[in-house]
């Protein structure tokens, strides 16, 4: 086997759970309503012609939650722990951007720039600041980000003055649902050109080499010239980076700023969603489809809860159910067993060959 076609195995292999998770989330789906996929075009309130059906809601319920996953695909590789204090950093990142919006009259499309710019630059302070913990001090990551997930949301309370303000203008409301003229979710698109510059930094740096190298063994990478801390830092900072567009992009959707409720527990689904995805969560080797992939799972699995009419109460319970079930699945203690198993079928299909060819 070449070196290619073993890359390309184990890429397959990282992302059979999430794969199989989708395929049994259709087909029990389609046999419980074989219209839940259908797609159907509609008019919206502004008057555009758009998508519209379940398919659509899943992939653009789950935008924030891929967003975040990617970066936190990185930070789990690199780290061997995880930021829990995203949904904080974002509420941050969403309320900056809301009191640079607000500040302005009319709002235009450089204001929406700066303003974005504005708390990407903020979330990556607070992923510096996160990742000089984890990087420098060695504090172990959740842990670290503690401090954040505590606190964070307060920060967003104060930046706009304890007050929940709204954002009324077409640009932003185009960021949030559609723009005029196509009819799919603006935030989709926004999901695609983030895995898009993610593919190209990992082609064109070696970003992702080196992280794999870090998380795999720290020692021997820094033995091998590999700055260790800068590259912690880095997956932070990225982080960060993720942190503010699914800010954003949630402020946007609402069109006001909550800081108490905007992406509210979406540490924990972003966690499962880079396990869902085959990444190991003590760091190392990575792939950042497979986290996307999680978050559609988990979306989807949402989706299908709320479809059959299961309070919103319980939908965490049934989740956290099946959650574990395809963790479990994936882990190495499974993987090994399954892997052994399938070991001694060819085994033996070996053995009863070799007895028909003696016969």
């Amino acid at each position: 086997m070449t070196r290619e076609a073993g890359k390309r195995k184990g890429g397959v292999g990282q992302l059979l759970i999430p794969l199989i998770a989708i395929a049994l989330l259709v087909i029990f789906n389609l046999i419980r309503d074989p219209s839940f996929f259908s797609i159907e075009t509609k008019t919206n309130n502004t008057g555009n012609t758009v998508l519209a059906g379940n398919l659509i809601s899943i992939i653009n319920g789950a935008s924030e939650l891929a967003i975040l996953a990617m970066g936190m695909t990185l930070v789990t590789a690199a780290c061997g722990g995880q930021d829990i204090s995203v949904g904080a950093a974002a509420a941050i990142a969403g309320s900056v951007f809301v009191r640079i919006i607000r500040g302005a009259a009319p709002v235009t499309g450089g204001t929406v720039i700066g303003a974005f710019l504005a708390c990407c630059a903020v979330a990556m302070l607070f992923g510096s600041f996160n990742g000089m913990l984890v990087a420098v001090f060695r504090i172990q990551p959740m842990i670290a980000t503690l401090i954040l997930y505590t606190c964070g949301r307060s920060i967003a309370y104060w930046i706009n003055g304890g007050a929940t303000p709204t954002i009324d203008s077409p640009i932003t409301g185009a960021i949030g649902s559609f723009i005029p003229g196509i009819p799919v979710p603006t935030p989709v698109i926004i999901v695609a050109v983030m895995a898009l510059l993610f593919s190209l930094t990992f082609r064109f740096t070696t970003l992702g080499l080196y992280t794999q190298a870090v998380g795999i063994n720290e020692s021997s990478a820094r033995l091998n010239g590999i700055n260790v801390t800068l590259i912690k830092l880095v997956s932070f900072i990225i982080l960060g980076i993720c942190v503010s567009v699914a800010g954003s992009i949630g402020v946007c959707r609402l069109g006001l700023i909550n800081h108490e409720t905007l992406l509210i527990d979406i540490e924990m689904d972003t966690i499962l969603a880079v396990a869902i995805g085959g990444n190991s969560l003590g760091g190392g080797k990575f792939k950042i489809s497979g986290s996307i992939l999680g978050a559609y799972v988990i979306q989807m699995l949402t989706i299908t809860l709320y479809a059959m009419k299961v309070s919103s109460t319980d939908v965490k319970a049934y989740k956290a159910i099946v959650i574990i079930l395809l963790v479990v699945i994936g882990s190495p203690v499974v993987k090994r067993w399954f892997t052994k198993v399938i070991g001694n079928m060819r085994n033996a299909r070996k053995i009863r060959g070799a007895a028909k060819e003696g016969v």
